[in-house]
């Protein structure tokens, strides 16, 4: 599931790019650090790529998660720090509301 959790997100990204001066760099997308001293987003650009990816997700796993939720920003390593680390929130959050990740595949 995580590789097609990191298309979904380059998917998100790419459309960002889109309408952003400042390119995200997506040719390793997975060592993207998302917020903080080195991270291409501010709070605002952030919660905005969160709720894109929220969609995104809705869209193709028919679940829906809070990528935004009490229990991600109270960690003690931040899910958006990085993109490999909100991959592997996302995937505990859709095991918790038992998603069907599947699709054919075992990624």
């Amino acid at each position: 599931m995580s590789d097609r959790l990191l298309e979904l997100i380059g998917n998100v990204v790419a459309d960002i790019n889109e309408r952003r001066d400042e390119k995200i760099p997506t040719d390793d997308l997975l060592n993207v650090s998302l917020y903080g001293d080195s991270g291409v987003f501010d709070s605002m650009h952030l919660v905005n790529f969160l709720t894109l990816v929220e969609e995104a997700i809705e869209d193709e796993y028919d679940v829906e998660i809070s990528l935004t939720s009490e229990k991600a920003v109270s960690r003690r390593i931040s899910p958006f720090s990085g993109v490999g680390r909100l991959i592997e929130f996302i995937e505990e959050e859709m095991a918790l509301a038992g998603a069907e990740t599947g699709h054919g595949s075992a990624a």
